[in-house]
């Protein structure tokens, strides 16, 4: 044998063994199929307090870490424009009491004249109809029976005027007292609206503003949510969401918890797609949470889409131009299933008879 037949065997011995060593066969495994997302970590009901009023601030009334229950106040603002609204409003509600119901009311002032003209009418009706029996009798003058005739018509109509016109002021003195009453309500409504108190029970994250500085209704005061109950936040690219559903496992693995791995639920998938990454939020409850944690901590998810047993799979890396694979006999198509990471399903095309090759790299 020559010298360069002998290397020619060689390199051909190199490559056939090299061959084999990539050469595997499809082997049943359990698969599980998930999607990969990172992970922040949120306290449960989060949100920030905004004041509905611009002023100063006081006084912030909590502290960075403190918790709070439902309606406890928190930032108290400063602003004296709404007190002397409330004050002024106060005066005006006493006043239009004053009117309706007091002793000096206008109401009592036309009580009296009515009362007034009612005596008078009933008097002036006694002279009437005692002049008209007369006259009937033809006896009198015509121009005196006409002239008390007159006068209790004058001392009627006077007292159905009168009538009218308590029945039109009391109308409009109570009118003017509820008009009172609720310019008062709102005032109160506003100077309250200066104390910025918490929406729900749970804990004081952030402080944003400090006494003496500007408030207006465009800058979150305070950040506040669950002290207890956290949520696990992931971005799911939009490839992926459509095999996202409540209530599927999730595994997550937190940066501060090296080493652990936990356990949850998907609890919310939110429908609005966040353009600038091309992801949905999705959220997950833990089943058992890890004893501390804390606003943005940060880690991996995966959440399990399916799960199956025994099934015939090959690593990912040996499949060419995603359905094909390297035979003996060349290349042969198959049918995927199941996938994760690192291997994918076979569910037609080979058998765990048939040996398949590495694709060059």
């Amino acid at each position: 044998m020559s010298k360069h037949i002998f290397l020619i065997f060689i390199l051909f011995s190199l490559l056939s063994c090299n061959k084999k060593s990539e050469m595997i066969y499809p082997q049943k495994m359990d698969l599980t199929e998930s999607v990969y997302s990172s992970v922040t970590i949120q306290p449960d009901s989060l949100y920030q307090a905004y004041a509905i009023v611009s002023g100063i601030l006081d006084k912030n009334l909590v502290e960075e870490g403190d918790v709070v229950t439902k309606d406890q106040p928190i930032v108290q603002i400063i602003n004296s424009a709404p007190k002397l609204n409330t004050q002024n409003a106060k005066l005006s509600m006493e006043l239009a009491q004053e009117n309706y119901q007091g002793k000096d009311a206008i109401l009592s002032t036309i009580k009296d004249e009515i009362s007034a003209a009612i005596l008078q009418n009933q008097n002036d009706s006694i002279y009437f109809f005692r002049q008209k029996n007369i006259w009937d009798q033809n006896i009198g003058s015509k121009a005196e029976y006409d002239a008390k005739q007159l006068k209790y018509q004058l001392s009627l109509n006077n007292l159905n005027l009168l009538k009218s016109k308590y029945i039109q002021t009391k109308n409009e003195l109570e009118t003017a007292l509820k008009q009172a009453e609720n310019i008062y309500k709102t005032s109160l409504i506003a100077t309250k609206d200066f104390m910025v108190t918490s929406m729900i029970n749970g804990k004081i994250y952030a402080l944003y503003k400090n006494q003496g500085e500007i408030i207006s209704t465009l800058e979150p005061l305070a950040s506040i949510g669950s002290a207890s109950d956290f949520v696990v936040e992931m971005l799911i690219d939009e490839v992926d969401i459509v095999k996202i559903a409540v209530g599927q496992k999730v595994i997550i693995s937190l940066d501060a918890y090296q080493g652990q791995v936990f356990t949850g639920k998907v609890s919310k998938i939110y429908p609005k797609k966040d353009e600038r990454n091309q992801t949905f939020m999705v959220e997950a409850l833990f089943d058992k949470a890890p004893e501390k944690l804390f606003p943005g901590l940060s880690g991996e998810a995966n959440i399990v889409i399916a799960t199956k047993k025994d099934v015939l799979s090959i690593p990912k890396d040996y499949l060419i131009e995603g359905s094909k694979v390297k035979t003996d006999d060349g290349l042969e198509s198959i049918e995927t299933g199941l996938e994760n990471m690192d291997f994918v399903e076979v569910l037609s095309g080979i058998t765990d008879k048939t040996g398949i090759y590495k694709p060059q790299q």
